[in-house]
């Protein structure tokens, strides 16, 4: 069919006479086309203009919907500067087509959007190309068989959905596959990326004589205050798993590997994966994009009275984001357990929540319908004057012309339904994002619950009459709540414990009064997680950070924590009565309320098992960084500073690969440069050995030693050369020398998770700097020695003799578990000289050099995530072997979820089979042992 005979709909012109001017170019075209033209160029300038600058082009193109094809088949060779003027042409040309075809109802919405972000693919990929080529003829890029030199760009937001508007710019991330050069190369190789990435830019976005191709956006990249406009994919990696955001999240829904090396850009997005999409219902997407709407409302003065005339279309209310964040927010709900929630587009994504009964199939027809209109509009108010803007003219002449261009001759009417839009959007959407609360009735309860519920009034809690008096007034709401879990006899029973071993109860229960979400929360912990609630018992004070307005706050990191901890111990140092052992108390109350919200976040699927991990490693080492220098000044006054250049504290295991769980102890190793200082100077002077030597004891007091306040942290210090018969604290020197010329195997294997996590002393950074130089040549040096693999074959056959599995559940313990494919992680990094602590990054780091096939790589990585995940659930229902019993049904079914099976058979089949791949695949790589 004929572009003329696919015509729908006329837009009208604004401006009668120019459009007919316009339209005369045309003498010999149908009528129906002419009148499209007139309508056109009468109400856009901007149309107008390209109309003219392309009459003799036109006619003849219009019949051909391939227009991004036909425009840009020839550019492949081009160099820069030619393909500068060229993709300039092309765009005036797809942008005039698609404009014609969108204003006469030729195109749908998804063939206009499909269009322009094609010609935005395929311009980055053009340009990429030819600076990549440039870069290589100057010799300034070293030569791979990758394609496009490894690099490659990642369409985000709408690009990545195909959805650009008509004059949107486009959000790139910009990366390059590591694997793509030699280590020796890396350097060289990135400098040139990063002269290609924005070269790249300049041509697409600088305004010429022939105007521009879109306005490129890069500021989505990882960290982007502070990281270049091309990074490689590893260190994105290391960011997204280490400290990646609910927003950026959000972002990679719509993320397409568009332009460069595709291939490597989607091994990187499946990388990705287990960071945007979680497994368990990650419902604190919902608060999180709440909080985003009204922030950006508030920000750009979006939030009063719906008005027609300058409504921003995209952010204000009723707009086109909250329909995209109603859908994105669900799918980040959903996403992780079933993947055909995961369409990038917005339609697409309404379409699969209806298919799949998370919203009302209604909802999303009358919302794709209200999405397609503002889209629409969009466009036109765009089409004017080429401008990138989504509010309305505030004056009605510009709106006129908006209405002309959607064929509508009056405007008033036009106002009244799009207004009426809005506010239906803006119902439909809020009603999710701030729903009603409800009133709970009391439940009936049996004969049984009944009378644990009679023997509450004989508890230490509830003695005074002031306790009971609140407590009736909350007995209601706490009962009802208990009612609706899964499993409510269990629920009661836990809370009965809870509330027995409560030594008061006034503050307690008036805060559960004044803020009744604390009464889901402990019916939620009682009734999934009997460790958890004992741990609130003895510690009920952790509730008072719940309401501290942080609690579900974005996670601060480590220096965010760390600096938070700093002042608490500073204020508990010098406040009337204060001193080191007011610190130390601080430092528990402070951390428990830390552990007990990272416990709670997990507990309720705000945050998997990964990420669970890194949170209380940064925790843990918070801690540590703020309680060694207290520590060392307290030492200080008595002994003096410390000789020489100081001492570094190294996270070793579990903590230096950043992966604790909640029963979790801490492996460190002490070591200290005195520089040939002999010893301290103060009160009572020491040696230096001795000196770092008690140092170092005190340090472990304060992390270990139980106070009023608990304990904070088992501490672990047989990884130290010589271990037990070692001294605690070891001269760096020595340390040297120990590593080159007496170290086991083992010890190496070790010392890829070390890093260093606190220093104390007048040069002590440089010292963690030397520490870590250290290391690598330590790696570098012994893991070419023949006798790793075998030595790693003696090793675990010894380890899981002496600790075998300790059930089917057992995921830690025990060949093809996580111990298993940890030790072969940290063998690849060793062979490979690789500086990466985490088993996932030492996994890739044997990949990439060769070490492991990607398949193997993938499938261990695959595996150890599995394993992790029931692993870390089970430290947080107890400190105990895993037995499905004494869990409950309430802990089943939360370590069911997290793992994403249906039973616990199901669950301990899926397990045999993942633990037996592993170990196969571990086995196959080693010599049998002797």
């Amino acid at each position: 069919m004929s572009f003329t005979s696919r015509i729908t709909r006329l837009p009208l012109p604004a401006d009668p006479a120019r459009g007919a001017d316009v339209a005369g170019l045309f003498p010999d075209q149908p009528d129906r086309l002419r009148a499209l033209i007139e309508g056109v160029a009468g109400s856009s300038p901007y149309l107008a203009d390209l109309i003219r600058r392309e009459a003799a082009w036109l006619p003849g193109a219009l019949d051909h919907d391939d227009v991004v094809g036909r425009e840009t088949a020839e550019f492949g060779d081009l160099d820069p500067a030619a393909l500068s003027a060229a993709l300039r042409r092309a765009k005036r040309r797809v942008a005039l087509q698609a404009a014609l075809a969108d204003l006469g109802g030729v195109w749908s919405l998804e063939q206009v959007t499909g269009a322009l972000s094609d010609l935005a693919d395929r311009a980055v990929d053009l340009a990429l190309r030819a600076h990549v080529r440039a870069e290589i003829a100057r010799g300034k890029l070293p030569a791979t068989d990758a394609d496009a030199g490894g690099i490659f760009a990642l369409a985000m937001g709408k690009g990545g959905a195909r959805e650009l508007n008509y004059s949107s710019d486009i959000d790139l991330i910009v990366l390059f596959d590591d694997a793509a050069y030699a280590p020796d190369d890396q350097a060289e190789a990135r400098a040139a990326l990063i002269r290609v990435t924005r070269k790249m830019a300049a041509t697409l976005s600088d305004v010429t004589d022939h105007g521009y191709v879109f306005r490129t956006d890069l500021r989505l990249r990882p960290d982007a205050s502070v990281t270049p406009v091309c990074i490689s994919a590893a260190a994105a990696l290391v960011y997204y798993e280490a400290e990646g955001r609910t927003w950026e999240r959000a972002a990679f829904i719509k993320a397409r590997a568009a332009a460069g090396d595709i291939a490597a850009g989607e091994r990187f997005l499946r990388e990705l994966w287990p960071f945007v999409w979680r497994k368990h219902l990650d419902f604190a997407a919902i608060q999180d994009a709440h909080d985003m709407r009204l922030r950006i409302r508030d920000h750009k003065g979006l939030g009063g009275r719906l008005e027609v005339a300058g409504h921003n279309l995209k952010l204000g209310r009723g707009g086109i984001r909250e329909i995209e964040f109603f859908t994105q927010t669900r799918q980040l709900i959903a996403g992780g357990r079933d993947r055909d929630l995961r369409a990038r587009d917005t339609v697409g994504g309404l379409a699969a929540l209806a298919a799949k009964g998370w919203i009302p199939t209604d909802v999303a027809t009358e919302l794709t319908d209200h999405y397609r209109q503002h889209r629409d509009i969009e466009h036109r108010i765009q089409m004017v004057n080429d401008a990138q803007t989504h509010s309305l003219p505030k004056d009605d002449q510009g709106l006129r012309i908006i209405a002309a261009l959607m064929g509508q001759d009056d405007v008033a009417a036009w106002c009244t339904t799009l207004k009426s839009r809005l506010e239906r959007v803006h119902a439909l959407t809020e009603r999710f994002f701030a729903p009603g609360e409800q009133a709970a009735e009391r439940p009936v309860v049996s004969d049984g619950s009944q009378a644990i519920i009679d023997r509450w009034q004989g508890y230490p809690a509830l003695r005074s009459d002031r306790a009971q008096q609140i407590f009736r007034r909350i007995e209601t709401a706490l009962l009802s709540r208990m009612a609706a879990v899964g499993h409510p006899a269990e629920a009661l029973a836990r809370f009965d414990s809870f509330l027995a071993g409560l030594p008061a109860g006034v503050q307690l229960f008036s805060l559960f009064e004044a803020n009744p979400q604390l009464i889901d929360l402990i019916v939620d912990i009682c009734g999934t997680a009997p460790g958890l609630a004992a741990y609130l018992a003895q510690h009920p004070a952790v509730l008072d950070g719940v309401l501290a307005g942080s609690f579900f706050a974005a996670w601060p990191g480590e220096a965010g924590l760390h600096a938070d901890l700093d002042t608490a111990l500073q204020r508990a140092l010098t406040r009337p009565g204060g001193g080191y052992e007011r610190a130390l108390d601080a430092a528990r109350r402070w951390a428990h309320e830390w552990q007990f919200r990272i416990g709670v976040h997990h507990l309720r699927g705000l945050i998997g098992a990964e990420e669970a991990a890194a949170q209380y490693a940064d925790l843990a080492g918070a801690c540590i960084a703020a309680l060694v220098p207290v520590t060392a000044a307290d030492f200080a006054r008595r002994h003096g500073s410390p000789p020489g250049r100081g001492a570094v504290v190294l996270g070793m295991g579990s903590l230096g690969a950043r992966v604790l769980n909640a029963e979790s102890d801490l492996d460190l190793i002490v070591l200290y440069d005195a520089e040939g200082v002999d010893a301290s100077e103060g009160p009572r002077p020491l040696a230096a050995r001795p000196y770092y030597a008690r140092l170092t004891q005190a340090m472990v007091t304060a992390l270990s030693a139980p106070t009023a306040e608990g304990r904070l942290y088992e501490v672990d210090m047989r990884l130290r050369p010589s271990g037990r018969q070692g001294p605690v604290a070891t001269a760096i020197q020595s340390f040297e020398t120990y590593q080159m010329t007496e170290a086991w195997t083992w010890e190496h294997l070790a010392l890829t998770r070390a890093r260093a996590v606190a220093h104390v002393g007048p040069d002590a950074p440089a010292l963690a700097h030397q520490f870590e130089a250290l290391r690598r040549q330590v790696l570098a040096q012994r893991g070419g020695d023949a006798r790793v693999l075998p030595d790693l074959s003696q090793m675990r056959a010894r380890l899981f003799a002496a600790k075998p599995a300790q059930g089917p559940y057992d995921a830690r313990r025990g060949p093809g578990r996580l111990q298993d494919i940890d030790l072969l992680a940290q063998s690849c990094a060793l062979r490979a000289g690789d500086p990466a602590h985490g088993t996932l990054a030492q996994l890739r780091a044997g990949r990439r050099a060769g070490l492991l096939s990607t398949t193997e790589a993938s499938t261990l990585a695959s595996v150890w995530r599995g394993l992790w995940g029931v692993h870390a659930a089970a430290r947080l229902l107890t400190d105990r072997p895993l037995d499905m019993d004494e869990i409950g049904r309430g802990g089943q079914d939360f370590l069911l979820r997290e793992v994403g099976e249906a039973s616990p058979d199901a669950l301990r089949d899926r397990l045999a089979r993942q633990v037996q791949e592993a170990r196969d695949l571990i086995e196959a790589h080693l010599p049998p042992p002797d």
